[in-house]
């Protein structure tokens, strides 16, 4: 089957037309009066409130946090009713993008010159960001990716910064030149070099920080992309970095924001974001296109955002809190049990739990881990984040499952003991 020759031009062409005049103006988007009315409850397929048991599988309580592997967080109740208007119309997704990008930048109090693009996730985010910087505006070029042919090949990265993520950037065709010294960031530098990357949570583990690298980046005139993708709470991180002087920053939108698992954000300089939606979906023959993030998704992102910045977020930390207590105080009941409580430096800086034993428990935590994955109800809960024994957050947990937890845990370790 041919694919229609004259669409990528033609849209190529109409989309920077979009990008140019929505920056300008932004479009009307919603317009009508059709009828918003909830549609009827499910028949069939859903009818039991819990559509996973009908398919076989099995939902459990989150321990763990925002993890992609279970399905990220929680999506504010709120989301659903925006998220259903916006399905009930069409829009140019291109325009949308761009003024959902200006609401975005309005609401963050972005610096001048900055905005933001809403994407399918914190990874297409980085390498929509990248193809941008490698293609510009060049429909050509944007058509040949991942054939570096003619582009700048390089990025540069902390060694310690190396991770699964990075995957995205390499995608693009570039080489990851790792460096661990100031002394080898200025040797590596050359005419290749298209970026320099910084991976926030790896922050610690690097010689060069946060705010060394983006200096250094703009010392030797290059871009620079900072991956921030769970690195919020604190709220203040959606416009910290971007303030230090960062080009691009990512962020997943469906983790601590709790807006559609499916979207994430790339905030940054308007020139890279628009070249950046030029490589990414709607847009065919293009690196992107198969990261497709619909006008329910980016609408549903605008209305997370709105909730995210008006939480009481101290309000929340201590109630998290005060359910890791509550469970403390349970466990504390089993001899040779102790609990201490921790919050992680960045990435889920959110109050968390370690749980370790003595020798008067006969088990391991990774036994303990799999016993309460394969419970009813499954409670999924992991390894220390870096400390003995398991550890456990509670701010994906819904009402009650903190008391379930706490009963379930204990009676494990009491069934255990000596």
């Amino acid at each position: 089957m041919r694919l229609n020759s004259k669409w990528n031009r033609r849209s190529f062409l109409g989309s920077v037309g979009v990008i140019a005049s929505a920056i300008l103006a932004p479009h009307k988007l919603f317009s009508g009066n059709r009828n918003l009315a909830s549609s009827a409850p499910a028949g069939g397929f859903g009818h039991s409130g819990n559509p996973y048991e009908e398919l076989g599988v099995t939902t459990v309580i989150n321990c763990e946090g925002t993890m992609t592997m279970l399905g990220g967080s929680l999506p504010h109740p709120e989301l659903e009713a925006v998220m259903t208007m916006a399905g009930r119309h069409f829009v140019s997704i291109p325009a949308l993008e761009v003024a959902a990008g200006k609401r975005i930048a309005e609401m963050l109090k972005l610096p001048e010159g900055y905005t933001a693009l809403v994407t399918s996730g914190a990874a297409a985010a980085m390498q929509s960001g990248l193809a941008g910087i490698l293609t510009g505006g060049n429909e050509a070029l944007i058509r040949q990716l991942p054939d570096l042919t003619g582009m700048k090949s390089e990025v540069i990265i902390q060694k310690s910064h190396r991770n699964p993520f990075d995957h995205q950037l390499r995608s693009t065709g570039i080489k990851l030149i790792e460096i661990e010294t100031q002394e080898q960031l200025r040797a590596a530098v050359n005419e290749r070099t298209a970026m320099m990357h910084f991976t926030n949570f790896a922050n610690a583990a690097g010689q060069i920080k946060v705010d060394e690298w983006v200096r250094l980046a703009k010392q030797y005139n290059l871009p620079c992309m900072n991956d921030a993708a769970a690195d919020t709470p604190p709220v203040s991180h959606l416009w910290d970095y971007t303030n230090m002087g960062y080009d691009l920053v990512t962020f997943s939108g469906g983790k601590a924001i709790r807006g559609p698992q499916c979207a994430g954000l790339l905030i940054g300089r308007t020139d890279m974001v628009a070249n950046a939606l030029l490589n990414n979906s709607p847009h065919e023959d293009t690196l992107g296109r198969s990261q497709k993030v619909g006008k329910e998704e980016i609408i549903g992102m605008v209305k997370a955002l709105e909730h995210f910045l008006a939480e009481d977020h101290e309000a929340l930390a201590r109630e998290w809190q005060a359910q890791l207590e509550g469970i403390s105080r349970e466990l504390g009941k089993v001899p040779g049990v102790t609990t201490s409580f921790f919050v992680p430096d960045i990435a889920n800086h959110v109050p968390h739990m370690s749980i370790t034993w003595d020798a008067r428990v006969a088990l391991t935590p990774e036994q303990a881990s799999k016993l309460l994955r394969g419970s009813k109800p499954s409670i999924v809960i992991g390894g220390g984040e870096g400390k003995p024994g398991l550890a456990m957050n509670s701010f994906m947990l819904q009402p009650g499952e903190d008391k379930i937890v706490a009963e379930r845990l204990s009676r494990l370790l009491r069934e255990h003991a000596a």
